[in-house]
């Protein structure tokens, strides 16, 4: 019986109307099971409803292309070209969505292929790798990198005059933008900063305040660096 489920693997040039239906929903299932999966290894807000919905269509979708596919290597063109005229416009927030994408590809390639049973079996084995990989933390930091705003007067010279401090508080800091505010009697320094773990943040912002003239800090907390 698991042998004639594992040796499905013959793809037709003639779609199979019950074949083709059976694929479709398997596939649809796998998806289902691989957005689960993505919604509990990942934050609330890094799991918008859009992806979570690509991910459950996204094998079923790859499975009735490798149906219409088949052997025909004019469709293969054919698709690719189509693919090809394809733009995305929204990026991914988090490196770890495209290896889901991928998952969620191959799921539907398996599918597609007739393969059903190592369809189950993989997605099964890498959703039990992905919760096992978000239950041990494995890859995260202990230091969080953090968005540090400060205003400072234009006669002081910000080359330097915090390094003592983030040596201090810190275990790595830099300079990413700088602009004038206030029609150029301020300055604004925009830092990516790594909090050390055992810090009291009180009283790092107090010794940045004693040094900028008690003018505004912005210590944010949930912001992608990466953008500045």
């Amino acid at each position: 019986m698991l042998d004639e489920i594992f040796n499905m693997a013959e793809v037709n040039t003639k779609v199979d109307f019950t074949s083709s239906v059976l694929t479709i929903v398997i596939a649809f299932v796998l998806g289902i099971v691989i957005s689960y999966t993505f919604m509990k290894t990942s934050k609330k807000e890094a799991s918008p409803q859009g992806f979570t919905l690509t991910l459950v269509m996204l094998p079923a979708i790859i499975a009735i292309i490798i149906l219409l596919v088949g052997n025909n290597v004019a469709r293969a063109f054919g698709l690719s070209g189509a693919f090809a005229i394809i733009r995305f416009r929204s990026a991914a927030a988090d490196p770890k969505d495209i290896s889901y994408v991928l998952f969620a590809m191959a799921a539907g390639l398996s599918c597609g292929c007739g393969l059903f049973g190592y369809a189950a079996l993989f997605t099964a084995m890498l959703c039990l790798f992905m919760v096992v990989l978000n239950k041990t933390q494995f890859g995260m930091s202990n230091v969080t990198s953090k968005l540090l705003k400060i205003t400072i007067p234009e006669d002081l010279d910000y080359q330097g005059v915090f390094d003592d401090v983030f040596e201090k508080y810190t275990e790595g800091y830099e300079l990413r933008k700088v602009k004038t505010t206030d029609l150029g009697t301020l300055f604004e320094l925009v830092y990516c900063i790594r909090i050390k773990e055992d810090i009291n943040q009180k009283e790092f912002l107090d010794a940045l305040r004693c040094r900028n003239g008690n003018l505004n800090i912005l210590l944010s907390m949930n912001t992608d660096v990466a953008s500045y």
